[in-house]
């Protein structure tokens, strides 16, 4: 078990946590979510011990093992074997079987000892630097962003992996779905405390709402009673015969802890500005090949056709040359052979790996935005940077000031200035939270232009995409279909997780598919109307409670233990009530979705 306890961290333009606390008992594996600069990753250095807090304590078992796995790759040996064996300890260093048996279990060969850990793709590099870690035997391993860069093969390994992990696991990542196949919890740094339950993302935000719901209701019935008690002490306080009465009041009113306005976090929230078109295809590419030499082909013949209103995704392995692709596509790469034509009345936007270098870093966010529109008023520009989260001074940054997460941003803001058709997307998804990464796919998906995106996110895939171009060991092939039509019908050549049998769904006619809903909307209504009730019952208690507990304090009641116990016991039937109607609402929403 580990336990941070009051923990509170600050610096000089920015104070992360008061009083924050986390507990993990063994085997919890926690998804750690919170917008950027929360402080999910600063959780990390106190845990590790790399900074110490302002206060409060963090209280570790004796001889627990914290590991953390690296984002980056400082390979200094030339062989596997001795790259992976510099992490066994003093006593354990000639004992190199250890080294060989974590490697066989991550999925390298004995022909693999001997290469030179460089040779490996970036997925198979992460493996090695996991071996490396394993080989230290730790307790807990704590992951922030562990996906990234990772093309998908890599990712579903991962998730596998961790999935049977022993221990217990700190996970930070943007990438929703890994998360919530990973974590037994999911906690939340949320208004400079951290907010933690059991399941999913899902579950977090939905009990999350109903929290913050549940605390307005409060403060609203809080805010009429002040003023009834200051109306009547204002109406009391010069009579002689009600004054003692007026100045009970004055009492309830002073001890009375005033609850405060919840600060929300500020969402990305944008569309895509469409340019109209009457084209039906937008782009059309026939037998494009592309290599640095004309004897490396990277692809060769990829035609298709793109349609207005359709996302193409393209997918596939690191280094198989999925960015070159809609490089030449977008035209910053020459085609060896065959022909791009667009159509006359197309505009596309690029959201490129190599575009966001291309950031003037001496310009601010308002200078780039407005050199990609300079028709564009300042308030225009204000309202995108807005839009983009740089809100008041902030659109005045410099971008060489920026992280990667806010250059993203910028490029996303440069799009937004203009009026496109087509969409270019290379990995958008990098450096975004969560919530930012929920606003871009429903921006997608509410753009009526095209788009094609390069992702390894299998949730942006299944959200947006309509064909796909997959890249495998054997070049570039067109898939016209999605993505879970290809998992279906092809599947990658090399994933060590997917399940091959598959079980056919029976086809419903629309008639009876609509009429099965209907049924399933019937009795979700009835099961969950005597929960509704429940909880309204249970919130309307509380709040008499409270009232209660108020007189109680200004009597100096015996009463008030009692009353509190009440209020604690109401507040835990009303949580368990709401785990299960969100468990039943889940229930319902898997019944509609096999309709």
């Amino acid at each position: 078990m580990i336990e941070l306890v009051n923990i509170s961290k600050s610096y000089p333009t920015n104070d992360l946590y008061s009083n924050l606390d986390l507990r993990l008992n063994a085997g919890n594996k926690v998804g750690l979510v919170g917008r950027n600069g929360s402080g999910k990753s600063t959780l990390f250095k106190l845990i590790l011990g790399e900074e110490q807090p302002d206060s409060g304590e963090i209280a570790l078992p004796k001889n627990y093992k914290i590991g953390a796995l690296k984002q980056y790759f400082d390979f200094t040996e030339k062989t596997l074997l001795e790259e992976t064996a510099l992490a066994l300890g003093e006593d354990d260093k000639y004992n190199i079987y250890k080294a060989e048996k974590i490697l066989f279990g991550l999925g390298f060969t004995e022909s693999d000892l001997e290469k030179a850990p460089k040779e490996f793709s970036g997925g198979y590099q992460i493996r090695i630097n996991l071996a490396k870690l394993l080989l230290t035997e730790p307790n807990m391993l704590l992951l922030d962003e562990p996906t990234n860069y990772l093309d998908i093969l890599s990712i579903r390994w991962l998730k596998a992996f961790l999935k049977s992990f022993e221990g217990e696991v700190i996970l930070i990542t943007h990438d929703r779905d890994f998360m919530d196949s990973v974590c037994t919890h999911t906690m939340g740094i949320i208004r400079k405390s951290a907010f933690m339950v059991q399941g999913s993302t899902h579950k977090f935000y939905e009990l999350l709402a109903s929290n913050e719901e549940h605390y307005e209701k409060q403060k609203i019935a809080q805010e009429k009673k002040i003023k009834e008690l200051e109306e009547f002490i204002a109406k009391n306080k010069a009579r002689a015969a009600t004054a003692t009465l007026a100045q009970s009041k004055v009492k309830i009113l002073e001890k009375m802890e005033v609850m405060e306005d919840l600060q929300y976090d500020s969402s990305l929230e944008f569309n895509f500005n469409y340019k109209d078109t009457a084209a039906k295809f937008l782009l059309e590419v026939k037998d494009v090949s592309f290599g640095y030499t004309p004897d490396n082909l990277l692809f060769k013949n990829i035609s298709f056709a793109l349609s207005k209103g359709e996302t193409l995704g393209i997918i596939g392995k690191n280094g198989k040359g999925k960015s070159t692709l809609l490089n030449v596509i977008a035209g910053e790469l020459k085609a060896l052979t065959g022909t791009i034509d667009y159509h006359t009345s197309t505009v596309f936007g690029h959201f490129g790996q190599t575009n966001i270098s291309h950031l003037n870093k001496n310009n601010t966010i308002m200078d780039e935005i407005h050199s990609t529109n300079v028709k564009l008023p300042e308030s225009t520009i204000r309202g995108i940077a807005g839009l983009m989260m740089f809100s008041g001074d902030n659109a005045k940054k410099k971008i060489s000031l920026l992280s990667g997460g806010e250059k993203s941003r910028v490029m996303l803001g440069k799009i937004i200035a203009k009026d496109v058709n087509l969409l270019f997307l290379d990995e958008p998804t990098n450096h975004l939270d969560m919530d930012s990464i929920d606003a871009l796919t429903n921006a997608i998906k509410a753009f009526e232009g095209s788009c094609i995106i390069v992702t390894h996110s299998e949730d942006l895939l299944r959200a947006v995409c309509d064909r796909l171009i997959v890249f495998t060991n054997d070049g570039a092939d067109y898939f016209n279909g999605t993505y879970d039509e290809f998992l279906e019908k092809i599947g990658w050549e090399e994933d060590e997780t997917v399940e091959k049998k598959k079980v056919e769904k029976p086809k419903v006619n629309k008639k009876e598919s609509k009429k099965l809903r209907a049924a399933i909307v019937s009795e979700k209504s009835k099961a969950t109307a005597p929960l509704k009730k429940q909880m309204q019952e249970l919130e309307e208690e509380i709040a008499k409670l409270e009232d209660a507990l108020e007189d109680a304090r200004v009597k100096l009641s015996r009463d008030i233990p009692k009353i509190e116990k009440e209020i604690e016991q109401k507040f835990e039937l009303l949580e368990a009530t709401q785990f299960k109607l969100d468990d039943m609402n889940k229930e319902f929403e898997r019944r509609m979705n096999e309709v």
